[in-house]
């Protein structure tokens, strides 16, 4: 009998044995690219109950998490990738039981897939501890985004803007499991309000069980090459994310793009429940005089 078989024996899931240590807590993360997932799950890590974790980033939808994450972090730290997909515990298991171990997906929400249908599959669900979805405000979503694709010199405009309108779409679909968080289960964090708010940030680390150990936004992370705006802003605190739209008003490119989504109605009713003021100019884009929703600020 091999250790795992003796180890499973004992009654530990075989995810477990895999990672070489039991998690605290098991979170799922979703969100846009362009969405601040990286500053989010940094933090998150920084909040970690036992001061350790481990971070899997941006995996493949319906493959093993365990074998598919783009790169991976032990306690905020790169951790080499090549050598955790070979061997997964030689590298996660000095994390040891009770670590936080946070799953991240990037363009995808459940809503993606069929009812029957795993995200995570083959990797056991119901051994997650909770699932967060991260969302922004459009305007400045889709600024950063488009801003970042044109710094790119072999995304042509028409492939640029394919990827932005296909993500637009995902973008809708997010926003939908945002207002069904309550009753699907999950934990939202607004990356505009998170930004904004220490007093907010802390109200999301007593939703999903963890201690307040590090409520600060932290340095500015390396992923995806850092800010689309500031590449040489190194706290997050630098950033001005709440601009960005404003800084692309003048780009034709922009402009094209929100005349499209101002044609969407499915997208922009959703807006006017989350993102009101987004949504009134949109609307005006449109060329429909509609006074901005109360309730939600920007």
């Amino acid at each position: 009998m091999t250790a795992m078989d003796r180890q499973m024996d004992a009654g530990q899931p075989r995810e477990w044995t895999r990672l070489g240590f039991v998690p605290g807590q098991a979170l799922r993360m979703f969100g846009m690219r362009r969405s601040g997932n990286h500053a989010i799950a940094n933090w998150l890590q920084r909040n970690a109950p036992s001061g350790h974790s481990v971070f899997m980033n941006n995996c493949k939808p319906t493959t093993d998490p365990f074998k598919s994450f783009r790169s991976i972090e032990l306690d905020g730290k790169i951790a080499p990738h090549r050598k955790a997909r070979r061997d997964l515990a030689s590298v996660t298991a000095r994390a040891e039981d009770g670590a936080m171990l946070l799953i991240s997906y990037e363009d995808v929400t459940p809503a993606n897939f069929a009812p029957m249908r795993m995200v995570s599959e083959p990797f056991d669900e119901t051994l997650l501890t909770g699932d967060v979805l991260i969302y922004r405000s459009f305007l400045n979503w889709a600024a950063s985004l488009l801003k970042k694709m044109q710094a790119n010199d072999s995304y042509s405009l028409l492939r640029r803007n394919a990827i932005l309108l296909h993500a637009i779409d995902n973008y809708r679909l997010l926003l939908k499991q945002v207002e069904q968080a309550d009753d699907l289960g999950f934990t939202c964090i607004c990356y505009d309000d998170w930004m904004r708010s220490e007093d907010y940030r802390a109200s999301i680390l007593a939703q999903l069980d963890l201690p307040v150990c590090d409520n600060s936004l932290g340095q500015v992370q390396s992923y995806g090459g850092g800010s689309s705006f500031q590449k040489e802003a190194s706290s997050a605190d630098e950033l001005e994310t709440s601009r960005r739209w404003q800084k692309m008003s003048e780009d034709p490119e922009f402009a094209a793009v929100l005349n499209l989504a101002a044609h969407d109605t499915k997208l922009t009713h959703r807006l006017e429940r989350v993102f009101p003021r987004d949504a009134a100019l949109l609307a005006r884009i449109a060329g429909v005089n509609t006074p901005p929703e109360e309730g939600r600020r920007e």
